[in-house]
C-alpha cells in the first residue's frame, strides 16, 4: 500500500518548484503510459486504474484502487519483458489491487480497451527525514485520449507527488507540510487516471461529493474503540472534504460542490469536538481556528448566493420592484479560500493522522462500552438540550435559534458516525430529524435575506419591499420550524456489547 500527497503547482512558483525538485540528487525520466479500461467504465466507476508504462526501457503494469482512507491506495506493480496490445489482468492475482480488478472484470460487459495514454517528463529525488525517506516526482507533461483532434483531446499535466518510501508517517507529513507552505502547493485528489476520463468524455462533470454511511467493516467489535472510531469519522469526513476540494482546484465546482465542501468541515469539526474524548491529546488544536475561517468564507459566498436567487425570486413573484443589487464587495473565489496555507496544512495534518498506524496500547483511550456510555449520554444531552429549546423557540433572539440548528446539526453528524453501532441503524432517527434542519435552513435563509435587502435599502427605497416582506414572513417561519422541532423522534441507543 502506498502513502503519498498529490499537489498542483500555481503556476507563478512553477520555476521555484521545478528548481527545487532538482536540487541536489536528482534524476529524469520519460514515462510513457498506456490506460484500459471496459467499454462500460467497470474500472474507472470503481475508482481502479490499469496501466503499462514505459518507465525508461522497461514496461511496468500497475493496479490502483482505493484503499480505507484518504492517504491509502492499494498498489500492485509488475515488470513485463514485452509489452503486449491490452494488460493482462491476472499478472495481479493474490493482492488486494488484484483482487478488486477481478471482482470490477467479472462485473463488466466487454473486454478491456486502451481508452487513453499519458506522456510524461518526470524528476525525482529522495527527501530524507530522521528515521525515514520521502520520494519526491514532479511530473510535466500531458494527457492524450483516443480519437479526435490533439486540441480537443490533450490536457496538461503539472503536478508533485510525495510518497512515503520508509519510515513513519509523521515524517512524511512534516515533509509535505513544509513543501506546501514554501511553494504554495495545493493538495488535489484527481489522478491522471480520472483526468484522461473527463478528457475522453464530451460532457464531464462530477456531481458534488455527499457525506457517505460510516461502516464498521470487518472489525464490528472494534469500531466502537475510541481511537478507531475517532480514525474512521475524521476518514469520512475528509472523503467528502477532499473529493469536493479537488472540484474547486480543477474548476470544475458549481455551488453545490461548495455546499458539500462546508458541509464536510462541519460534519469534521463534529468530529473533532465530540469524540476528542474518546482518545484525549490525538487532535490537534491547531486544526480547528482555519476549518473556521475556511468554512465562514465560503459560507459567506454562498449565503449571498442563496438570498439573491432563491429569495429573490420569491420576491420578484410576489410582485417585488425590480432593486439594484447589492454592492458585491470584494469577491474572493472559492479556489483563493480552499488554497490559503493554514487550510492546506490542516488538510495534510488531518490525511497524516487518518494514515498513521494506531498505538498497540493508547494511554487514557476509551474501550468499546466505555465509548458507548460516554456517546450515548452525548447523544441524549444535545437531544434534551434541542427539545428544550424547541418548547420555548418563539421566545429565543435570533442568535439563540441560529445555535439550536448548529446543535442539531451536531446531533444528526454524530448520529451518523455511530450509526454501525445503533439498534436499528439510524435512519428513522435521522429522518425525523430532516424536517427541523429544513425549516431551521430556510430560517437562517431568510434571515441573512432580511439583512442584505436592509442594507441594499440604505441606497434603494425599492429594496423595503424585501425587508417588509421578509418581516412579515419571520412570525410564520419559526412557528412552522418549532412545529418542525416537535417532530424529532427519540434518541437512538445502541446495541448491547
Amino acid at each position: 500500500m502506498e502513502v503519498e500527497f498529490k499537489f498542483i503547482i500555481p503556476a507563478k512558483r512553477l520555476a521555484a518548484v521545478k528548481a527545487a525538485a532538482r536540487r541536489g540528487t536528482s534524476s529524469a525520466i520519460r514515462l510513457e503510459a498506456r490506460y484500459f479500461d471496459t467499454a462500460d467504465k467497470a474500472l474507472s466507476s470503481r475508482g481502479i486504474a490499469l496501466r503499462l508504462r514505459n518507465e525508461g526501457g522497461q514496461w511496468v503494469q500497475t493496479v490502483k484502487a482505493m484503499g480505507d482512507g484518504p492517504l491509502d491506495r492499494e498498489e500492485h506493480n509488475v515488470s513485463v519483458d514485452t509489452p503486449t496490445p491490452l494488460a493482462r489482468p491476472t499478472l495481479h492475482a493474490g493482492t488486494k489491487a488484484g483482487e478488486r480488478l477481478r471482482a470490477a472484470l467479472d462485473s463488466a460487459d466487454g473486454p478491456l480497451l486502451e481508452t487513453y495514454r499519458t506522456e510524461i517528463d518526470r524528476v525525482t529525488r529522495d527527501l530524507a527525514f530522521r528515521g525515514g525517506v520521502v520520494e519526491l516526482a514532479f511530473d510535466i507533461g500531458c494527457i492524450v485520449a483516443h480519437g479526435g483532434t490533439p486540441q480537443e483531446k490533450q490536457a496538461p499535466v503539472c503536478e508533485l507527488e510525495l510518497e512515503l518510501k520508509e519510515g513513519p508517517v509523521v515524517g512524511l507529513i512534516e515533509v509535505a507540510t513544509q513543501w506546501a507552505a514554501q511553494h504554495g502547493l495545493v493538495l488535489n485528489t484527481v489522478s491522471k487516471a480520472e483526468r484522461g476520463e473527463r478528457l475522453m468524455a464530451a460532457q464531464w462533470a462530477r456531481p458534488a461529493a455527499k457525506a457517505r454511511p460510516m461502516a464498521a467493516g470487518s472489525h464490528k467489535k472494534q469500531f466502537l474503540k475510541g481511537p478507531n472510531l475517532q480514525r474512521a469519522a475524521v476518514a469520512n469526513c475528509l472523503a467528502q472534504i477532499l473529493a469536493n476540494a479537488s472540484e474547486v482546484v480543477e474548476g470544475s465546482a458549481g455551488e453545490e460542490h461548495v455546499h458539500q465542501l462546508r458541509i464536510g468541515i462541519r460534519r469534521l469539526r463534529t468530529a473533532l469536538r465530540e469524540l476528542d474524548a474518546l482518545a484525549p491529546g490525538r487532535f490537534d488544536p491547531a486544526w480547528e481556528p482555519p476549518l473556521v475561517d475556511v468554512f465562514r468564507r465560503l459560507g459567506q459566498l454562498r449565503d449571498r448566493e442563496q438570498a439573491l436567487d432563491t429569495i429573490g425570486a420569491e420576491l420578484r413573484e410576489a410582485g417585488a420592484p425590480k432593486s439594484a443589487a447589492p454592492p458585491a464587495g470584494a469577491k474572493v473565489s472559492p479556489l483563493a479560500i480552499v488554497s490559503t496555507p493554514a487550510f492546506q496544512a490542516v488538510l495534510i495534518g488531518l490525511m497524516g493522522f487518518t494514515a498513521q498506524a494506531l498505538a498497540a496500547r493508547d494511554d487514557g483511550a476509551l474501550g468499546a462500552a466505555k465509548t458507548r456510555r460516554y456517546l450515548h449520554k452525548r447523544l441524549q444531552a444535545l437531544r434534551t438540550k434541542v427539545h428544550r429549546d424547541a418548547c420555548r423557540f418563539e421566545s429565543l433572539s435570533v442568535e439563540e435559534q441560529h445555535g439550536v440548528r448548529k446543535r442539531l446539526k451536531r446531533l444528526r453528524f454524530l448520529t451518523e458516525f455511530v450509526a454501525p453501532a445503533l439498534e436499528g441503524g439510524a435512519d428513522d432517527f435521522l429522518a425525523s430529524l430532516q424536517p427541523a434542519l429544513s425549516a431551521l435552513g430556510r430560517l437562517n435563509d431568510e434571515q441573512v435575506a432580511s439583512e442584505l435587502y436592509r442594507s441594499m435599502a440604505a441606497k434603494d427605497p425599492k429594496a423595503w419591499f424585501g425587508v417588509g416582506w421578509l418581516a412579515a414572513r419571520r412570525g410564520p417561519s419559526v412557528k412552522a420550524t418549532k412545529k418542525a422541532l416537535s417532530r424529532m423522534g427519540e434518541g437512538p441507543r445502541f446495541r448491547k456489547l
